[in-house]
């Protein structure tokens, strides 16, 4: 099938190529002209694990192409609309600006019959106000909502092996026309057996922040029970291995630590608030705003257990932190719960060298007055304080006798319980972590 795919930031791009993968034809659009050239180099403007070598593979064949213009996807019989929704600087709802603009930008490049598929996360309601915008514009237009469930750092692999397909649809034949379209798009993952599931629109909008929501509600659920722990001197992973055992619950997703953060599960779950206080239903999820609430905690927390091992004296402590991205495998500094603990000890006078595998440049633009290492064992040197705040794996598998040998002081704070207690304080280290004696 010849397919478009509007805007190419981390959703977009990703789809772009993984669509070209399975076989289509696909032009992507975006208005970022070093972007698109980064792109049509086979190099991708963000670190996301497989995707350079993908987007080689695809630019290769040449299944894929990259355009600064809009008309260029004229030819396409599905359009895919992955701009983002970031929250709105006045507020907690979701800035729908880049929706609104590309949907209506889009309209005059449809081919007759074309299909326009929303990817965004956008609040409930959204799709039918677009579906009735582009009935009154074009009226043998379909709309169809396809929400994506992107893990960053598994983003290639849960757009090519997703563990199911969503489909918002209208009823009777529109809807018919709308399933048997993206049917064709995902021809290859249906025949794999991947579930489908074909829903009305606000179903298929409230799909992924519901999802979310209830991902940051068990995230936040743990760490409320690391406070706990702190409280009465419990353990909270001990705590979470004997709950996880019970099949309702589940081990994932219940390690205790610094919390969450990045440009999807904050947004979403206060956009979510908004949306449904707008709709009346405010009292439905308050709930989330103490999900909230807990997670903020966790990093106002940690720089108090910081200045608690230095005993007190902050001002110009050598402070190393490992971790600026929000999650290991990404680049990502949006809503990085490691990168604002470290500007938080920075702002107490403590001297805050950052070490992370990909995030630095990022960091540097958001946090331009912490001390950056790329170097891990130079990073090191004279600390004072040692802070493991993002889980990348070459922190998990540091050497507790080595990294002795480059501090001042053996002090670590495990922000996200990823490292060995016992062969840290083993090897001489006071170890402290969240929710843990």
């Amino acid at each position: 099938m010849q397919i478009s795919v509007i805007g190419l930031g981390y959703l977009g791009a990703v789809h772009a190529a993984s669509m070209a993968k399975l076989g289509h034809d696909v032009v992507g659009v975006d208005v970022d002209a070093d972007r698109v050239d980064a792109l049509a180099a086979g190099k991708a403007p963000f670190f996301e694990p497989g995707l350079d070598e993908l987007l080689t593979e695809v630019t290769g064949t040449g299944r894929l192409t990259v355009s600064t213009d809009l008309a260029d996807v004229a030819a396409a019989q599905v359009h895919f609309v992955c701009v983002g929704t970031p929250q709105r600087t006045d507020g907690q709802a979701a800035d729908l600006t880049a929706v609104d603009a590309a949907f209506s930008d889009l309209v005059e490049h449809l081919a007759h019959g074309a299909v326009v598929v929303g990817k965004s996360t956008v609040p409930v309601g959204t799709a039918q106000r677009l579906a009735d915008q582009m009935a009154a514009a074009r009226p043998d237009a379909l709309l169809a909502w396809n929400p994506e469930f992107l893990r960053e750092g598994f983003a290639v692999q849960d757009t090519l092996r997703p563990d199911r397909l969503v489909y918002g649809v209208a009823d009777g034949a529109a809807g018919e026309r709308a399933t048997a379209a993206l049917d064709g798009v995902y021809a290859a993952l249906l025949a794999d057996g991947v579930p489908r599931i074909v829903a009305d629109y606000p179903t298929a909008e409230l799909v992924k922040v519901a999802a979310n929501s209830f991902l940051a509600t068990k995230i936040s659920f743990i760490n409320a029970m690391a406070e706990l722990c702190e409280a009465a001197g419990g353990d909270v992973a001990r705590l979470a291995d004997a709950i996880g055992y019970d099949a309702r619950i589940g081990r994932r997703f219940l390690n205790a630590g610094l919390g969450f953060g990045g440009g999807c599960l904050p947004k979403d779950i206060r956009a979510f608030r908004a949306r449904a206080e707008e709709l009346g239903a405010g009292d439905a999820v308050a709930f989330l705003g103490e999900v909230d609430a807990i997670n903020t905690r966790r990093r106002a927390r940690m720089v108090d257990l910081a200045v608690e091992v230095l005993g007190g004296m902050v001002e110009s402590a050598e402070v190393t932190v490992l971790g600026a991205a929000f999650k290991p495998d990404s680049d990502d500094v949006r809503d990085s719960p490691a990168l604002d603990v470290a500007a938080r000890l920075a702002e107490l006078g403590a001297v805050v060298t950052v070490h992370d595998p990909q995030a630095i440049d990022n960091a540097r633009a958001k946090q331009p007055h912490l001390h950056y290492e790329r170097d891990l064992e130079a990073a090191l040197a004279g600390a004072d304080a040692l802070l493991v705040l993002t889980e990348w794996e070459q922190y998990r598998e540091l050497d507790p006798e080595r990294a002795g040998t480059l501090v001042a002081q053996r002090t670590v704070l495990d922000g996200r319980n990823a490292l060995s207690r016992s062969a840290w304080t083993a090897a001489g280290w006071q170890y402290r972590a969240l929710g843990r004696r």
